[in-house]
């Protein structure tokens, strides 16, 4: 059993949950996933481990509503509830190390995988230059934690109605044009959005890592 400690609505049709699980916080690491079964009828959906704190005992994820089963998962369960099962930690973890400076990019959603990762280069005693997207200034996600992992944060829009108005692209861009030292870049969201980072940065020769998650359907990579 799991217990949700945590709900709430962080943006339309997307949840914040923090989630009792101790042996899954003490092991995961940046990159991981759980798979949660929320009752014995339910459909088995991975989810990327959004946050965690091994002395609590607890991860949080960010689940957006976009079927039946995650609308079941997400509005039928309160905080103080239990689902069935949850599985983990899964998948690869991003790799880790000292590169210099990293340039952590994400689109929508994916701001929030890219959080612990951005977290951990961090501790690593890298410079960390966060780039984060949404459509519009509702639907920026975890500003304020990625703000408190990065040594520079810039905050796009595809509207202009908060911080940059274009693409998480142009100003990952304009830093690579001006000769800025960029080591690493990795980036995280729709995949779009991926492929144009990952487009921006081949004439520059920048090493780029992108989660293709989405064939992941069931977390055995259907």
């Amino acid at each position: 059993m799991a217990k949700i400690l945590d709900k709430k609505l962080v943006s339309p049709a997307v949840y914040e949950l923090v989630i009792e699980a101790p042996l899954i916080a003490r092991k995961c690491k940046p990159g991981q996933f759980v798979i949660v079964l929320s009752d014995p009828e339910s459909e088995r959906v991975p989810f990327t481990i959004a946050d965690f704190d091994r002395e609590k005992g607890t991860i949080t994820m960010i689940i957006q509503v976009v079927g039946n089963t995650s609308r079941h998962i997400c509005e039928d369960y309160e905080a103080g509830d239990e689902w069935d099962n949850i599985v983990g930690p899964l998948g690869q973890p991003s790799e880790m190390k000292n590169f210099g400076t990293v340039v952590c990019v994400g689109g929508g959603i994916g701001v929030a995988p890219v959080y612990p990762i951005a977290r951990a280069y961090k501790e690593l005693g890298n410079k960390v230059i966060s780039i984060i997207g949404a459509r519009n200034k509702d639907l920026v996600l975890w500003e304020d934690r990625m703000r408190a992992v990065s040594d520079e944060l810039i905050v796009c829009t595809d509207d202009g109605s908060y911080g940059h108005k274009g693409f998480v692209t142009d100003p990952l861009k304009a830093m690579l044009e001006k000769g800025e030292k960029v080591d690493y870049v990795i980036a995280i969201g729709p995949v779009i959005m991926m492929r144009n980072v990952a487009r921006t940065t081949e004439p520059f020769h920048v090493f780029t890592a992108v989660s293709l998650n989405t064939i992941m359907v069931d977390g055995t990579g259907m």
